[in-house]
Order: C-alpha cells, then sequence, then structure tokens
C-alpha cells in the first residue's frame, strides 16, 4: 500500500451510480416498513395536491359558469379540509423522514468505526489521522441529504409526477404533448453535466481531506511548531490548502449551478408552448377556459417535480463521490481474521513456543527467518539486539498484529492462529515505549484495563506499582484529568498509570517494549519496582536497550539481523564474551563516561 501523504490525493475507486444507490438502499432494509408508512402519508399528501386543481376546474366550469353559490361554498370548504389535513399528514411524514435518517447515519457510522478498529497497523501507518477522520465524520454527514432526499423527494416526486401525466393526459393529450416537449432535451444536458460534475467533486473531497490532515497534525505538533517558531510557515501551508479545497469547490459548484437555471428555463418555456396550443384549442371549441387555467396549474405540478428530482439527482451526483470514499474503506479487508471455526481460547497458561518461524513485511525483504525458542509459563524472557534487529516484530506476531510467513506459534500447544483473536488478545498485555492515555481521568484511564473494576481495585492496582503516591499528590488525585495523550503527567509518570491499567487488566503474556526509556534514573527506580510486581506470576517478554534492567530475566535472547544468535541468562551471557558481552560492555564504558 503507498503511503498517503496530507498533500497527496487519496486515490478512490469509482463505482458505477447503481451500484452505489444498491449499496445506500441497504441501509434503509431496517426501516422498511416505516418507509413504507411514510409513502403512503406521501400518496395521500399528493392525491390532495392533485385534486386542488381539479376542484378548481369544476368550479370555474360549472358552480361559477351557472351561478351556483352553494356548490362553489362546498367546494371551498372541502379544499380547506383536504389541505388542512393534507398539512397534518406532512408533519407527521417529516419527522418519521427525520427519524429513518438520523438512524442510518449512525449505522453507518458506527459500521465504519467498527470496521477501522479491525484493520491492520498499515492502514493506520499510511494515512494521517485526519483523513481518517474525514471519512467518519465528514462523508458521513454528506450522506444524510442524500437519504432525507431519497425518502421525501424520489419516491413522492416520481409518483407525483405519474399521477400529474395521467390527469393531464385525461384532460387533454394535446395540451399533455406540449407540457413535455423540452423534457429529452433536458435529460441529455443534465446528463452531460453529471458526468463532469461528480469528477469536480471527488477533487473537493480529496482537498477537504487534505486540509482536515494538515489540521489535525500540526494542532497535534502544536509544542513543535511553536517552539521552533513556524507559525507563520504552517500559516502559510495552510492558506495554501484552504485556497486549493476552494478552488475545487467552486469548480464543482459552478457545474452545478447550471442545474436549476436548465430546469427553470425548460419549465418556462413549457407554460408558454402550454399556453400557445390551449389558445389555438380555446379558439377551436375543444376545450373551456376551466381546463386551460386548471391545465396551466398541472403544467407547475408537472415541472415542480421535475425540479425537486433534478435537485435529488445534483444531490446524488454532489454525494457520490462521498459513498465512494465510505464504501473504499469498507471494502478493505482487514489483514488479520479469525479463520473458519477459530475456537475460544481457554485460560491460558503462558507456555509459548515459536516452530520455524520466518516472517517479511513484503516479498522483497525477510525480516524474520528461522526463530526458535520454548517459554516455559511465568518466565521472564528479555529481547536485545540492535534497532531494526526485529525485536519488536517477534513481539508483534506472537501478538498476532500480523501472521507469520512460514512456521507456526504456539501458546499452550495451540496454534494462534486458529484462536479467536479477542478471546486471545484480551489475555495479554502490550506495553510500548509511547504509552498512550485516553483524555480522561486517571481514574478511567487505569480502569481501561478492566471496565467493571471498582475505585477500590483502581486504587489496589495504582498501589501495587508504585503510582498511589504521586497520584494522591495531584490536586484532584484520581479524578485529575490528564489532557490529550496524558500531557499533563511527565513520561514516568504516564509509565506507571499504564503499569497499573496492565496489572488491572491482569494478563497472562505481558509484552513491555522499551517500557523504561525516555524516563529520569529516580523515577526508573520506581517504575523498575513496578514492573517486578506486574511480572509476577505472568509469562513476560521484555524489549529493552537498557541491559542494566533486564539481568534478572531468566533468559536473554540476542537478535541480530532476524536471527537468535544467543541465548541465555545474563551470567551465561557475559562468561561466552560474545554479542551481548561486547554490547553489554559499551553500555558499562558508555554509562562510565558520561558520568
Amino acid at each position: 500500500m503507498g503511503k498517503n501523504t496530507m498533500n497527496s490525493d487519496e486515490k478512490i475507486t469509482r463505482r458505477g451510480k447503481g451500484e452505489l444507490i444498491k449499496r445506500l438502499l441497504v441501509y434503509l432494509k431496517p426501516y422498511k416498513w416505516k418507509s413504507i408508512v411514510v409513502i403512503f402519508l406521501m400518496l395521500f399528501v399528493i392525491l390532495c395536491g392533485v385534486i386542488n386543481p381539479y376542484l378548481l376546474k369544476i368550479a370555474i366550469d360549472s358552480n361559477v359558469a351557472n351561478n351556483d353559490i352553494r356548490g362553489l361554498l362546498k367546494i371551498g370548504f372541502l379544499l380547506v379540509v383536504i389541505n388542512l389535513i393534507s398539512w397534518v399528514i406532512s408533519r407527521i411524514r417529516w419527522k418519521m423522514i427525520s427519524e429513518i435518517t438520523n438512524n442510518i447515519l449512525v449505522n453507518i457510522r458506527h459500521e465504519l468505526y467498527s470496521h477501522i478498529q479491525k484493520l491492520s497497523f498499515d492502514f493506520f501507518d499510511n494515512r494521517p489521522v485526519g483523513k481518517i477522520l474525514a471519512r467518519v465524520v465528514g462523508d458521513v454527514n454528506t450522506l444524510k441529504n442524500l437519504f432525507d432526499q431519497s425518502i421525501q423527494s424520489l419516491i413522492p416526486e416520481l409518483l407525483n409526477l405519474v399521477f400529474v401525466a395521467i390527469v393531464m393526459l385525461i384532460l387533454n393529450v394535446k395540451l399533455a404533448l406540449a407540457c413535455i416537449t423540452l423534457l429529452p432535451f433536458l435529460a441529455l444536458a443534465m446528463f452531460v453535466i453529471e458526468t463532469y460534475s461528480r469528477r469536480r467533486w471527488e477533487v473537493y473531497r480529496n482537498k477537504r481531506s487534505n486540509l482536515n490532515a494538515f489540521t489535525h497534525e500540526e494542532f497535534s505538533g502544536v509544542k513543535v511548531v511553536q517552539s521552533f517558531a513556524k507559525e507563520d510557515y504552517t500559516e502559510e501551508k495552510f492558506a495554501e490548502l484552504v485556497k486549493d479545497q476552494q478552488k475545487s469547490f467552486n469548480r464543482a459548484v459552478r457545474l452545478n449551478d447550471l442545474f436549476w437555471p436548465l430546469v427553470e428555463l425548460s419549465w418556462g418555456m413549457g407554460i408558454v408552448i402550454v399556453f400557445a396550443v390551449g389558445y389555438k384549442l380555446i379558439l377551436s371549441g375543444e376545450i373551456q377556459i376551466g381546463t386551460l387555467i386548471a391545465f396551466s396549474m398541472y403544467t407547475g405540478m408537472f415541472w415542480r417535480p421535475i425540479m425537486n428530482l433534478s435537485n435529488f439527482y445534483n444531490t446524488l451526483i454532489t454525494n457520490f463521490s462521498a459513498a465512494d470514499r465510505i464504501f473504499d474503506i469498507l471494502d478493505i479487508n482487514p489483514d488479520i481474521e479469525n479463520v473458519e471455526g477459530a475456537e475460544k481460547m481457554s485460560e491460558i497458561k503462558g507456555d509459548v513456543e515459536f516452530k520455524n518461524v520466518a516472517f517479511s513485511y513484503n516479498k522483497n525483504s525477510e525480516v524474520l527467518r528461522n526463530i526458535n525458542f520454548k517459554v516455559s509459563s511465568g518466565e521472564k524472557i528479555a529481547l536485545v539486539g540492535s534497532t531494526g534487529a526485529g525485536k519488536s516484530t517477534i513481539v508483534s506476531l506472537l501478538s498476532r498484529f500480523y501472521d507469520v510467513t512460514s512456521g507456526e506459534i504456539l501458546v499452550d500447544n495451540k496454534n494462534i492462529k486458529n484462536v479467536n483473536l479477542e478471546s486471545y488478545r484480551s489475555q495479554m498485555g502490550i506495553m510500548l515505549q509511547d504509552t498512550f492515555l485516553f483524555s480522561s481521568t486517571i481514574m478511567e484511564n487505569i480502569r481501561y484495563g478492566r471496565l467493571d473494576a471498582t475505585d477500590e481495585e483502581v486504587i489496589l492496582a495504582a498501589k501495587a506499582v508504585n503510582a498511589h503516591e504521586f497520584i494522591s499528590k495531584l490536586e484532584n488525585g484520581y479524578n485529575t484529568e490528564v489532557n490529550e495523550r496524558g500531557s499533563r503527567l511527565s513520561l514516568g509518570q504516564r509509565q506507571l498509570v499504564s503499569f497499573a491499567r496492565a496489572l488491572l487488566a491482569n494478563p497472562r503474556i505481558l509484552i513491555l517494549d522499551e517500557a523504561t526509556s525516555n524516563i529520569d534514573t529516580q523515577t526508573e527506580k520506581l517504575v523498575q519496582r513496578g514492573i517486578e510486581k506486574l511480572l509476577q506470576g505472568r509469562t513476560s517478554f521484555v524489549i529493552a536497550h537498557r541491559l542494566s534492567t533486564i539481568r534478572d530475566c531468566d533468559k536473554i535472547m540476542v537478535v541480530e539481523d532476524g536471527e537468535i544468535v544467543e541465548a541465555g541468562s545474563h551470567n551465561e551471557l557475559l562468561e561466552k564474551k560474545e554479542l551481548y558481552y561486547n554490547l553489554y560492555m559499551a553500555q558499562y564504558k558508555f554509562l562510565n563516561e558520561g558520568a
């Protein structure tokens, strides 16, 4: 997958109109009965509208012509009652349409969010977060008009058009044909506009996505921007992206704005043609004046749905690109999924075995080769080696963030490929160098390890990893807001909070990836004691560059160039005086020189 940067437009698969409409209509299925009720209410409103001109025709041609005041009052009363009932039903219809539309948008957003959570790390590594947010928020919101108008415009306006056309043909065929003379030309013009309009809206949504990605990243890194005094530079970039979005929007709207003038022009010319033909028919005695007046009203009623349908078509074209962007993500299959018939992982004891494991991210380079080792339940294993040697890849495979290229990984003698992912990962704990805390309280961040934990259990976990003391000194204690990504706390404090969270989750297999880097020596002592408590009674894998922190591990494995080249205890490896010995002595010498 190619890297998608902030400044590059996303490549979106353009789907056929029929395919998009079919997929979007699927979201209407759960509300089909409500939609049917809405359609029947619409039918009633349409019939009321169609009856109005006909009653007016009767009033003019019969009652007025014959000076029938009583009959005229009856028709007037009937018109008032019909239109009052129509207004009430329209209100009920609008409320139901709003409920259906909002529920559909909620369902789409949930489906999209849920699907994104299942996608591999590659998906997130190759896209700025802002571009993902643009689809989950902006593109889904854009579909609101589409669903609103699908229910309130497409079906009723089509029915309205059919009913009016039938009535017009019944009244007078010649006038009916005169009314629709310009319809084929309008359809051709709209087709031409649609062809170019959709492309322009695709460009606009890409430019908007670029701006969203830039804004999200710059605000996330605002400390770096301010520390290097790059505000003017970022403002220039922002202005450039805004200008690109503005240009693309203007180009798209300029073309879309041709829809309305074309329809209104056709409507106006249609009325002129109807009156011209109607005038001749009156002179020849084929129709009466009341019929022409009624027909002029029906002409408006015929072209108004065409106007609304063209507006719907306009909305459809405008939103096709948003639908394409949503379905582009929904059509991405997760790299890691449960195999068919995957069994639930029972409570893990902690025996781990790698058997002839090889792995590559792509066909050109092999990251791991012939990895073989066994770990017994409760053992503490350290992985050391130079940067890029393959240490993090080993624990990523154990976490099944990726699947092995060849070989197999067994946990409690079960191939992890054949077990349910959720039941397996829920029993693992992973601590990374970049500790992530949510924008919430310390209490809620620790409780994230086990959502049903009581406040007392959260506090006990914090005490166990030596986090309780510093938390108690904060202004609001455990109810202190940590701000975005935990920025209110120091690196060491964030680590201790994350240790408490991991301890509360009580994982059977624990992975610590550079968990003690980037913190001061005094804090490291606290963290180290927290780690000791955390490692008790569970199988643990520790990746560390500070070799002093892993001396007490049961086994240390040295990874170099994708292979395990040494394995043993700290003292055993020092006695060999090979790679681990050289690494340890070089670090010891460096620290002494620094002192």
